[in-house]
């Protein structure tokens, strides 16, 4: 089954519904989007082949929707990039995935001279002659493939070393589908997608879901988040809902704040994920503005889909249960094992493993990277974590991020949720750091609240008040704002980094 698929009987059942929309402005209707995305896939098949990959890059734009089907109606495997990459990491990605055909933005080409220097003959800049003439022809007659064919290359952002590619079949990605339709959100033809976070990323791999169910698809105006818009947005169009990573329902949260906004009258659902979100931020956001989220767990390996939380688990006393990142997801066997492989008792922490429909085959042109990630069938996540005896899964860290000190195993996680709630703390960041006599210790960047000003010794008893003594950092260090990446994920290795800049100097 094509991915097509899912735009193809939309178009029957809503051909004249709006599907598209800039803002308040709808752009195209079902019958719309099919059309422009057959006429495009026949104009890729005049330079491609079945099997082919076709980047893009682009900021979010109301083209990526037809241009997503267009590639897969063409055969062809997308590889969308995430726009704010340096013109040299794109490139890389370029050269690794040995593209046939790339789809830039002319609002980014002018930052891409390398890259279009190296494909000149492959690139095609949307929305210019080249990209309209495309559209002009015969559309293609939707294909009938092998659901095992590769649909998507998702790239790891390449924080840790060059990016790798995760192969994503039209099965893979039709499981995620499937399992965010029973398990996260019930959408129909009388929602919308915001797309306010990167289609190239979680945006878009959710558009899949919205697309198969008839939601429409809306892009801001401004073609990124801007909190005020974005509220002001819900109140139009119906049943909204968008992909948020953390970072940005704070941001959400402290605009309706400032402004005094009432809840949006069409806001329906937030799914929140690609980092912590600490319960203390969860209460104020849902204070704020309604009992309207859902929290999913996944990695590009295996797209958004291994455990979650749904809305009406969020409405809770329970603490333990706002931690978590919920139950395994529809299809999806999910493990907690020790260094030795075996499963482990609820209560202890061990590596998460997971299998199912959803995981990906492997990485593109990467044994090496492939055979250390899949191993006997489960895709390994580095991520530790614990069961609890009714089934809940609750992250402690990164593996690579678990601090040993003085013999015992410290999840930063654990500290980073009890200085959260500390009302002089906006956010909080922790890494370990090497130490003669401990073996490493904690460090705690911490940015205030404004109008704060809070003291060492005050986190410090903040902290003797919830946990542990041995579980304190030994080191807090105040700063205006954390390193993170293009999703909102803190970079803790750049943390990592500035401690060992000071160390040296």
């Amino acid at each position: 089954m094509n991915l097509f698929s899912l735009l193809d009987q939309t178009a029957l059942r809503y051909p004249d519904r709006g599907a598209v929309f800039r803002g308040l402005e709808q752009v195209q209707s079902w019958r719309d989007l099919r059309t422009r995305a057959l006429s495009l896939a026949a104009g890729i098949r005049q330079r491609c082949t079945a099997g082919d990959r076709i980047a893009l890059v682009s900021e979010n734009r109301v083209e990526f929707p037809e241009l997503l089907f267009a590639a897969w109606a063409a055969e062809a495997t997308i590889v969308p990039i995430n726009f704010k990459l340096h013109d040299k990491e794109v490139l890389q990605i370029l050269e690794d995935a040995d593209v046939s055909l790339v789809f830039a933005s002319p609002k980014l080409l002018p930052d891409l001279s390398h890259t279009a220097a190296a494909h000149a003959e492959r690139l095609v800049v949307i929305g210019e002659p080249d990209y309209l003439a495309m559209l002009s022809g015969k559309p293609l007659t939707p294909p009938t493939i092998d659901p095992q064919a590769l649909a998507w290359l998702f790239y790891t952002s390449g924080t840790t070393g060059r990016s790798k590619g995760a192969m994503l079949s039209h099965r893979n990605l039709l499981a995620m589908t499937v399992a965010h339709l029973a398990d996260i959100e019930a959408l129909d033809a009388h929602c919308s997608q915001i797309h306010v976070a990167p289609m190239s990323h979680g945006s878009g791999m959710y558009m899949l879901s919205a697309v198969a169910r008839g939601a429409r698809q809306v892009v801001p105006a401004s073609g990124a988040f801007d909190p005020a818009e974005f509220l002001d947005l819900c109140e139009v169009h119906p049943g909204c809902g968008a992909f948020l990573a953390p970072t940005m329902v704070q941001r959400l949260r402290l605009e309706a704040e400032a402004k005094r906004r009432a809840p949006p009258a069409h806001l329906r659902c937030i799914v929140y994920g690609g980092g912590p979100m600490y319960v203390e931020e969860l209460r104020k956001s849902t204070a704020v503005l309604g009992p309207v989220f859902a929290q999913i767990y996944g990695q590009g390996e295996a797209p958004m889909t291994i455990t979650g939380l749904d809305r009406a688990s969020h409405v809770t006393d329970d603490d333990a249960i706002l931690g978590s990142v919920g139950w395994p997801r529809s299809g999806v066997e999910v493990r907690v094992i020790d260094a030795l492989g075996v499963q482990v008792p609820p209560g202890e922490v061990g590596e998460i493993v997971c299998r199912g429909d959803v995981v990906m085959s492997g990485y593109w042109r990467n044994p090496d990277a492939t055979g250390q990630a899949l191993q006997n069938g489960w895709l390994h996540t580095g991520d530790m974590g614990s069961f609890d005896a009714h089934g809940c899964l609750t992250l402690r860290d990164r593996s690579k991020d678990v601090v040993i000190s003085g013999g015992s195993n410290i999840y930063p996680r654990e500290v980073e949720e009890v200085l959260q709630t500390h009302p002089g703390v906006t956010r909080v960041s922790i890494v370990g750091r090497p130490d003669p006599e401990w073996g490493e210790v904690l460090v705690a960047f911490v940015v205030r609240t404004p109008g704060w000003v809070v003291t060492h010794e005050e986190l410090d008893a903040h902290c003797l008040d919830h946990i542990a003594r041995f579980k304190r950092p030994k080191e807090y260090r105040f700063v205006d704002e954390l390193p993170t990446s293009n999703y909102g994920k803190v970079l803790k290795n750049e943390l990592r980094k500035l401690l060992a800049s000071a160390a040296s100097s």
